[in-house]
């Protein structure tokens, strides 16, 4: 979080979704109050180590690292908030002095502490738990606000595939020794993942659509979601059809397993070592935008989602119910969970990352696998777009140029001599601006450049857009298509 966003919180002073606690040596009490208001209204920013004047007081730096174990422990225990939510501390430093913020979502459950129900309004906190009209009407606002909480009443457990939930079990497991799961039956499981809820409209308790969703028989989630579909196409050569496909109507479990082989058998694994140990960057990037389309999705609505791979990106689209427009900035984002039940499913069993983790590291491996950044956009469709075989190693075949060179018709020859093409060829094995380009042929008519080199190169397909679906866009870098075959 960028430090003039926080300044810009605290000039703002308190609200319905600013709370300031001092907490100079030791959480105060009502912090957790306010966390549990936060989750269950439309959650918040808590800065600790601001009084509520607004005043930065600074937390006691012998005491920074006690204050996030603390808080991480509490947070995250049961007998303190029901259900747990695991929340992350990010240090801030302002003016010498040392504040922790901390980003709490809105929940799509009904959340307690110390058994009390806490909601937010101006004045802060206040707990409605023996007020039932409240605690029947937020519980009828997350239900008709997240849909994936819909209950369904006479799905039964033998309508959920036991040996996924047997999977799911084994695969927390994995992530953590001694998690709770392994311990649980199948009934107990489902409802500590928060699968079987009660619906407080009807009064009738049941299986949710996540829970089917997620472990569902395939004829019964097809019964509930006629038109559930996650469509994984490659379409290199045959753009008007397809050159192979993958029809997936399963559970998000499964689906997510389809489309990682799918992304393994149509896109390469390039050789990566982080701190002197060789990763998978391919797995890396897509997983989270495997995971992305299957969990941050309005499934009543019936657009397909989509995960196509073509010669230069791999593009997906699916329903979304957006809480903003247009292009996503990593380094200036609030992650807003879409299915929180289902996100926080696919953490336990290790298919995705933290809220707002997989996103930054969606821009970080991105950046090596291709040498552009990838487009996340938010809107009633989300999309995301990934730009492929950009990045190349530094030694790029001579002959890769040559022949590039010679395949140019000798129209574009007339324009753009043999010599400057293999400059700007070779020039552009990394993604070059137009202007480093420009200076590298010692051009100053930006306009003659354009239509004379450029455009000429880009419309015979030697060179490629890293944006391509913004051409004027100011990020806008160009690559040798040949060195990057």
């Amino acid at each position: 979080m960028k430090t003039s966003k926080i300044k810009e919180f605290i000039r703002q002073g308190e609200g319905i979704s600013v709370e300031f606690k001092e907490c100079k040596n030791s959480l105060s009490k009502d912090v957790f109050e306010t966390v549990c208001s936060f989750l269950n209204r439309l959650g918040g920013i808590l800065l600790l180590g601001v009084n509520n004047h607004g005043r930065i007081t600074g937390i006691d730096r012998n005491c920074i690292e006690q204050i996030k174990k603390d808080f991480a422990t509490t947070v995250n225990n049961p007998q303190k908030i029901t259900p747990a939510f695991y929340l992350t501390i990010e240090e801030i430093q302002i003016s010498g002095r040392t504040i922790l913020y901390i980003y709490i979502p809105e929940s799509s459950q009904v959340h307690r502490c110390n058994g009390r129900i806490y909601d937010r309004n101006e004045d802060g906190d206040f707990d409605i738990t023996d007020n039932s009209y409240l605690v029947t009407e937020l519980y009828v606002q997350k239900q008709t606000t997240y849909s994936e909480n819909k209950v369904y009443p006479f799905v039964k457990i033998t309508d959920l595939r036991k040996d996924l939930i047997a999977r799911a079990r084994k695969l927390a497991g994995n992530q953590k020794p001694n998690h709770p799961w392994l311990e649980m039956n199948d009934r107990e499981l489902l409802k500590s993942a928060q699968l079987y809820l009660k619906d407080y409209q009807s009064g009738k308790q049941g299986f949710t659509l996540a829970g089917v969703l997620l472990l569902g028989k395939d004829n019964v989630i097809l019964s509930i979601l006629p038109h559930f579909r996650t469509d994984a196409i490659l379409r290199r050569e045959n753009l008007d059809r397809y050159d192979d496909r993958d029809d997936i109507r399963t559970n998000l479990i499964e689906s997510y397993d389809r489309l990682m082989a799918f992304t393994a058998k149509h896109l390469p694994d390039k050789f990566y070592l982080e701190k002197d140990h060789r990763i998978n960057l391919r797995d890396h990037i897509f997983r989270e935008v495997a995971g992305n389309i299957l969990i941050h999705r309005e499934y009543l609505n019936p657009f397909p989602a989509k995960f196509i791979i073509e010669k230069n990106r791999v593009y997906t689209e699916n329903s979304n119910k957006p809480h903003g427009h247009g292009l996503i900035d990593p380094a200036n984002f609030s992650p807003f969970p879409k299915n929180p039940v289902i996100a926080r499913f696919f953490k336990e069993i290790g298919r995705a990352d933290e809220l707002g983790s997989g996103v930054k590291n969606l821009f970080k491996y991105g950046m090596d696998y291709a040498g552009a950044e990838p487009q996340l956009i938010e809107g009633d469709i989300f999309k995301t777009i990934i730009p492929l075989s950009v990045r190349t190693t530094p030694q790029v075949s001579d002959q890769a140029i040559l022949q590039a060179t010679q395949q140019v018709t000798p129209q574009v020859t007339q324009q753009v001599e043999g010599d400057k093409i293999s400059r700007v060829l070779a020039f552009c094995v990394k993604p070059k601006t137009r202007g480093e380009i420009q200076e590298l042929l010692g051009l100053r008519d930006r306009e003659h450049f354009r239509s004379e080199i450029l455009n000429p190169l880009i419309k015979k397909g030697l060179l490629a857009l890293t944006i391509p679906d913004k051409p004027n866009s100011p990020k806008q870098k160009y690559y040798s298509v040949a060195a990057s075959l």
